[in-house]
């Protein structure tokens, strides 16, 4: 038997946490049709995936990747940052030196 080649998810959705090192916390969120009364809901899922360098933050619109399991909770990867949110980017810290 050979190997079955299957195509991988790939899903878009926003970074909502970076604490973890190598790690953020996708949401991707997508819109389902209730059966009975034909109205649109939105549907949240939650994705840890692996940000090898850690170049994602909180707030950026990432694409990502279905993979093997990584650890016990990782099974995507981070594919490519598609935009970054400036509003959410930490300001700037202002250096003053004391006189």
């Amino acid at each position: 038997m050979g190997a079955v080649s299957t195509r991988r998810k790939v899903r878009e959705g926003v970074v909502v946490s970076d604490r973890m090192d190598k790690t953020v916390v996708v949401a991707v969120e997508r819109l389902v049709r209730h059966q009975r009364y034909q109205k649109y809901r939105r549907r949240r899922a939650r994705y840890k995936a692996h940000d090898e360098t850690n170049r994602c933050r909180i707030g950026d619109r990432v694409r990502i990747i279905e993979t093997r399991p990584l650890s016990a909770q990782k099974r995507w990867a981070v594919l490519a940052v598609l935009g970054r949110n400036e509003s959410l980017a930490e300001p700037p810290v202002e250096t003053r030196i004391p006189e």
